[in-house]
């Protein structure tokens, strides 16, 4: 089963240039709506190995992307593709609202 990449802003620029559909959720530690979605996450990287990269960026360890975007609310989640911001979720969604936004993205890609 996928587990979500713990994303750093050293490793970012160089995850989103692929051609799969990228979801970054944008978390801390002491987000309570944070830990309503993670687990979601989690469920989606396991779900989506091999069509698409699921990870995670703790925005207190990691303030450059963050800052770059302009993120001030989290959760945030954004989905990259080919290096660009394709789509984006500001707080807490149900599932099917990433698995439609990823879906969407693949066939994309198909």
């Amino acid at each position: 089963m996928g587990k979500a990449l713990e994303i750093t802003d050293s490793t970012f620029e160089e995850l989103i240039q692929g051609d799969q559909p990228v979801l970054v959720d944008f978390w801390a530690e002491w987000c309570g709506p944070c830990k309503m979605i993670g687990p979601v996450v989690e469920q989606l990287a396991g779900e989506y190995e091999g069509k698409a990269v699921i990870g995670k960026m703790d925005v207190d360890m990691n303030s450059a992307v963050p800052a770059k975007f302009g993120i001030r609310s989290i959760p945030t989640l954004m989905i990259f593709k080919n290096g660009q911001l394709v789509d984006k979720v500001v707080g807490v969604v149900p599932k099917t609202t990433l698995e439609d936004k990823l879906n969407a993205q693949i066939v994309a890609t198909v």
